[in-house]
């Protein structure tokens, strides 16, 4: 008798392929076409909908202010301890500012939990630690550069912006909220197997490499924040002269900015794990779904709020819708 040859990739049905990396599991569902537009859909009504003047200063400031004990935007930044402690509240306070909300993208590859509560805990974890690796590696690099030439960067600039112009910091901001916006699109659609999983050979030998890139791009949201608490840290460490301060600074904003984003995912993780393990498991195609579709929606929301929303604010683009509340 013959041995039959395992079949090779053309075989394998269309709906089914093997998996990849964090990112793609292989199971793509069906009507991949309307999972791709209704994500983009929610992506842009909450451009529409967010409102940065709440987000800043209603939640921002009042979380700053409470947790240093004093106005943060008028007490100015005495010394090293100060502006660290000053570094990781308003990392704290800038969790839910637009750019931040990205990374909640990130999570959604990492809710197959297996085993017992303490297991499932484990397995979360270790994922956010390469996760926070990537962030912390592009923060203290960025953080350093900062101490050593900051006063010199757009992002030390104060001037305000002037209709019908963009200054040097929203360019700062376009480009780099953009080209984030971009990547998690792709990623998204890598994810349902619309185009080709960029991790597919470099997570055959380090599994981990898609989570420490997208802890990367966490890191990167600081090159482009214009969040006023951040510019105020930011001045500082320009000021400050010192590549070490201003990298210790920059880590403990982004540590601040994933803190509770970490602790209620691992709060659902140990409530809701054996659940969503057992959803997941009756249907493989449901995380694709999630993955994909949290990816598009923090991808098109970012690239549309940063890139498009911001060209009609300084009024280079004729209109963008706005809720009434948002404006």
């Amino acid at each position: 008798m013959s041995q039959q040859s395992p079949p090779s990739m053309s075989t394998v049905p269309a709906a089914t392929q093997p998996p990849t990396s964090a990112f793609v599991n292989g199971h793509f569902p069906r009507r991949r076409g309307l999972i791709i537009a209704l994500s983009a859909l929610a992506g842009f009504l909450l451009t529409v909908a967010w409102s940065a003047e709440f987000v800043d200063q209603t939640i921002g400031d009042n979380v700053a202010n409470t947790l240093l004990g004093h106005d943060a935007k008028e007490t100015p930044i005495a010394g090293v301890a100060a502006g660290i402690a000053f570094a990781f509240v308003s990392g704290l306070a800038g969790s839910f500012t637009a750019c931040n909300i990205a990374a909640f993208g990130t999570v959604a590859p990492m809710l197959g939990g297996v085993g017992r509560r303490r297991d499932r805990l484990v397995q979360a974890m270790r994922p956010l630690g390469w996760m926070a690796a990537g962030m912390v590696v592009v923060s203290a690099v960025y953080g350093a550069i900062v101490g050593f030439v900051g006063t010199s960067m757009p992002q030390f600039s104060t001037a305000q912006n002037a209709p019908g112009s963009l200054s040097a910091r929203s360019i700062q901001s376009m480009v780099v909220f953009g080209v984030i916006g971009l990547v998690m699109i792709y990623l998204g659609l890598a994810a349902l197997g619309i185009v080709r999983d960029p991790f597919r050979r470099v997570a055959r030998r380090f599994p981990n490499a898609p989570m420490v890139f997208m802890g990367a791009l966490i890191g990167g949201f600081l090159i482009g924040r214009p969040f006023p608490l951040f510019r105020q840290m930011f001045r500082d460490a320009a000021e400050s002269g010192n590549p070490l301060y201003g990298a210790a600074a920059f880590v403990l904003q982004s540590v601040g900015n994933i803190a509770i984003m970490a602790v209620l995912f691992l709060v659902l993780m140990s409530v809701g794990g054996r659940r969503l393990q057992a959803w997941f498991a009756a249907r493989p195609s449901r995380l694709a779904v999630l993955t994909a579709s949290s990816l598009i929606v923090a991808g098109v929301f970012t690239f549309l709020y940063w890139d498009v929303r911001l060209l009609a604010r300084r009024e280079i683009i004729p209109w963008y819708p706005v809720a009434p509340w948002a404006d």
